[in-house]
């Protein structure tokens, strides 16, 4: 099966030569180079991947990518943008873009960062067994925490990729290190403490009291270790 790609970039001989070389990778490929033709195709959906770039006529990539999360679209995102401070990654990956790729880029390199991210890319056709902590249900499809009344919290999509990786090692250290490539990419941002802000808010959707948590453990030193039965 064909995987589609939108690359979205206003530099017609850039955004072509991208899409030449992710063609010669198996995928369709669709160019448009500004934000509102980006929103309007990324609503139609049928997108496996999407290129973005940040500085965009009309609009600007991270307002394309605010709107098409806050509407649950967890279609998988690389960013491509010559804003390389860290304000600017840091932004990205809190409105969740799976990778942040600053240009100048290696061609090779990008390829590397589309493969990594397909592999990563949930199939759908698998099922996936909710993880249960404390009475609180994960599901991770769903990307809802729901409690044993009913209520449920939305879970982001960097929520889900934690708690899957924990849950699927679970009783083992996992470092800092490891969690933050799994969960937002090969991104050259090295701020171990995002996933230490990550794992804050994952506690709060199913522990007691977050501050002597029961199921998700700080290991000293290390990383973090899940175990789905609760320690004291």
């Amino acid at each position: 099966m064909t995987r589609w790609c939108l690359v979205v970039e206003d530099e017609s001989p850039l955004g072509e030569m991208i899409c030449d070389n992710l063609a010669a990778e198996g995928f369709g490929t669709e160019l448009v180079k500004d934000g509102e033709a980006a929103e309007q195709r990324i609503e139609k959906g049928g997108l496996d991947l999407i290129l973005l770039d940040i500085m965009l006529p009309k609009k600007d990539g991270f307002t394309v990518l605010r709107h098409m999360r806050g509407r649950g679209d967890r279609t998988p995102v690389l960013v491509l943008s010559a804003r390389s401070a860290d304000g600017d990654r840091i932004r990205g990956l809190e409105l969740e873009a799976d990778d942040y790729l600053t240009k100048p880029f290696n061609l090779r390199e990008l390829l590397l960062r589309v493969r990594a991210l397909m592999r990563r890319a949930p199939t759908p056709a698998v099922e996936e067994t909710p993880l249960v902590l404390g009475g609180v249900t994960i599901d991770f499809r769903a990307h809802v925490a729901r409690a044993a009344d009913g209520t449920e919290q939305p879970l982001s999509d960097s929520e889900v990729r934690l708690l899957r990786l924990l849950s699927s090692r679970a009783g083992e250290a996992v470092s800092r290190r490891e969690i933050l490539d799994h969960v937002f990419g090969a991104t050259a941002l090295p701020a171990v403490r995002t996933i230490d802000n990550l794992v804050l808010q994952a506690r709060r959707l199913f522990e007691p009291d977050s501050r002597h948590p029961r199921y998700l453990h700080t290991v000293r030193g290390v990383g973090y270790r899940l175990t789905p039965e609760a320690e004291t």
